[in-house]
């Protein structure tokens, strides 16, 4: 919450103050962290704003418009705050962040001076640097939707539709082997067709890499069990014994939508979408003009 504005700006206005800033971040996991540049920690909201980090701000660079506001947060690891683990892990990466001019005296008395979130952060020293991104950076991400011959949800979201909760759809086990922190091999996952979790997203639900997910390349079954691979290692060490979910992959395509999941009317692709050879195309002496089905070089139809 912004707090009372015009108690803090009759405070302002005396000349002399006591005031100061904290910062709320929102970990898209859940956990709520609080820091301020003051010299003993504040609780605003319930949340308590630490003063052992040592953060810093820089002055938060605003514009007219739509231009995206930004500033930059520095700060010591530690461990009871911002880890270099943590990091790594990239768990701090799109946190929300709330900035607050407070008055120290009476936490009450504050003014929101900065809402967005985190960007990139970068390590070393003993020390961590954060960019902050203002509300206006989404304005910056493509909307609406494209014309393509694939489906453009993702499995499992509120357009697809599909429940990756259902039974079918998902196995949870335990790690058996680890290669260079992406390729897993189980004894067993029986009751699902060789390749069925290739694209699907790889679940972390215990260990150092709890929380953390990854997209699977490959999913292969021989004569020595199964094997996941993802398209890149997490940034956390996954050990023999962690618990892992693994979820059904698709490959947007229409024919996979209507065999392996039956959900073609949630199909979000236009398949039927002629391709690029159509807009070139002219009719010739070979082929039969007789007002049909115009028939290409690539011998398709239309």
């Amino acid at each position: 919450m912004s707090g009372d504005r015009e108690a803090l700006l009759t405070h302002l206005s005396t000349g002399v103050t006591t005031t100061c800033r904290a910062w709320k971040l929102e970990r898209r996991d859940g956990q709520v962290l609080g820091f301020t540049d003051h010299d003993r920690n504040l609780v605003i909201d319930g949340v308590t704003c630490r003063a052992g980090t040592g953060l810093t701000a820089q002055a938060l660079a605003q514009a007219t418009g739509l231009s995206v506001d930004n500033t930059e947060a520095a700060g010591a690891l530690s461990d009871a705050a911002v880890t270099e683990e943590d990091i790594a892990a990239g768990r701090f990466d799109g946190a929300a962040v709330t900035c607050w001019l407070v008055n120290w005296q009476d936490v009450s008395e504050r003014i929101v001076l900065f809402r967005g979130s985190i960007g990139e952060v970068t390590r070393g020293g003993g020390a961590f640097r954060a960019e902050l991104r203002g509300l206006s950076e989404a304005l910056n991400q493509p909307q609406g939707r494209v014309f393509q011959k694939q489906c453009s949800a993702v499995l499992g979201d509120a357009t697809c539709g599909v429940d990756l909760n259902a039974p079918g759809m998902f196995a949870e086990r335990d790690v058996e082997t680890v290669d260079e922190g992406r390729a897993f091999t189980f004894t067993s996952l029986s009751g699902f067709e060789n390749g069925w979790f290739a694209r699907g997203r790889f679940r972390v639900q215990t260990g150092a890499a709890a929380g953390l997910v990854g997209q699977i390349k490959v999913d292969r079954e021989d004569a020595s069990g199964r094997s996941i691979e993802l398209w890149q290692s997490l940034r956390a060490e996954i050990v023999p014994g962690d618990r892992v979910r693994l979820e059904a992959g698709c490959d947007k395509r229409l024919a996979t939508c209507r065999a392996k999941f039956s959900n073609v009317m949630n199909f979000r692709g236009f398949p039927h979408v002629p391709g690029e050879d159509w807009v070139t195309g002219y009719p010739n002496s070979t082929t039969l003009n007789d007002g049909g089905s115009y028939v290409n070089p690539q011998g398709t139809t239309s």
